[in-house]
């Protein structure tokens, strides 16, 4: 933990070692605030603490400044959500005992919020067998110290990572939060000028698109706006023979934000190959090159593919266009890192 801690450069953050159940675990970690033997020194106590599951990690801002008020108002409150199945009893021979009827009952989840001194004197009051085998601290308050908490609805978002089938779907939904915007970066050149507006246009229908007209190495203060918006995806449209140095620049750029520290950023080295531009065709060389700049690359967390767009009929621009579009939602969605280093041609 204190690794990750270090390597994603989270500030405020202190490691508390676990216990052996869930209670116990939250206990020890309200005692730092409490207690001179479990620290070598007291944090300041705050007025309200929230507990969270680390199984949750699609909390959004929203639900915890909800259950935070109304935790400042109630004493204690947690978000809920509606049952999806009926929750029934078993009698001991295997059978039906009751059913509780959905309606009334809901889900009880993460996050939940308490003033302190409320929490902290439940834990303290409770007996082995709660911190053992109880799961619910909204009930902790309630039993010792009388504290009806404040109910707030949930969103959907809170499920739990439980199972492996959870991972799938939670890469999923990673790959999807990334996947809303690009900056397509185009060389001011005439030869470029087409292409540079088609190509925006074609993604517009898929994708929040930010369209600059400029080379990365003027340091340009748009596209450090958009780096600073946390943008995740890149498109970079050149004409000439890869422009690995000023690409480099970018990735230069991208790895000072810190943006790739958390999630891999997807950079598209799109090539416009002119039938007149008699300086350029695909040799070995240029694929070792693309190659060698993705392996590099991806040791910073940046994912570096490349995409050779054909201008060779005028009239069939658009289609090829559209073609190229195609193929960089298709790797800004998917973000596999086994492809990078591929040159794909549209």
């Amino acid at each position: 933990m204190k690794t990750i801690i270090e390597k994603y450069g989270h500030k405020r953050v202190t490691v508390v070692e676990g216990g052996i159940t869930r209670h116990r675990s939250i206990f020890n970690g309200l005692k730092v605030f409490a207690e001179n033997e479990f620290s070598s020194h007291l944090l300041q106590k705050p007025e309200v603490v929230i507990i969270h599951d680390a199984v949750r990690p699609f909390v959004e801002e929203d639900i915890v400044s909800k259950v935070v008020m109304a935790a400042k108002e109630h004493g204690a409150a947690g978000a809920i959500r509606p049952l999806v199945s009926t929750v029934i009893a078993s009698a001991a021979d295997g059978c039906l005992d009751h059913s509780l009827e959905r309606a009334r009952y809901r889900a009880s989840e993460m996050p939940q919020a308490f003033l302190f001194d409320i929490i902290y004197e439940a834990y303290q009051q409770c007996t082995d067998y709660d911190l053992d085998y109880g799961t619910e601290c909204l009930h902790l308050a309630l039993k010792y110290c009388k504290t009806n908490a404040k109910l707030v609805e949930g969103t959907p978002d809170l499920w739990k990572v439980t199972y492996k089938r959870d991972l799938y779907a939670a890469e999923s939904i990673i790959k999807d939060n990334l996947s809303q915007q690009v900056c397509v970066i185009t060389s001011v050149k005439e030869t470029l000028a087409q292409v540079g507006f088609l190509l925006p246009e074609s993604l517009k229908s898929q994708i929040k698109v930010e369209a600059i007209s400029i080379s990365p190495s003027k340091n340009d203060s748009c596209l450090q706006s958009i780096i600073s918006g946390q943008c995740y995806n890149f498109v970079c449209v050149n004409d000439k023979r890869w422009a690995i140095q000023e690409t480099q620049e970018l990735v230069d750029m991208l790895e000072k934000s810190n943006i790739p520290l958390l999630y891999p950023v997807v950079l598209i080295l799109v090539h416009l190959d002119i039938p007149e531009n008699n300086s350029f065709s695909i040799e070995m060389e240029d694929l070792t090159m693309i190659k060698k700049f993705a392996r590099e690359t991806k040791k910073k967390n940046i994912l570096v593919y490349g995409l050779l767009i054909q201008y060779k009929d005028p009239l069939l621009l658009q289609e090829t266009v559209n073609s190229a579009a195609a193929l960089i939602m298709a790797l800004i969605k998917d973000r596999n890192p086994e492809l990078i280093g591929q040159l794909l041609v549209a």
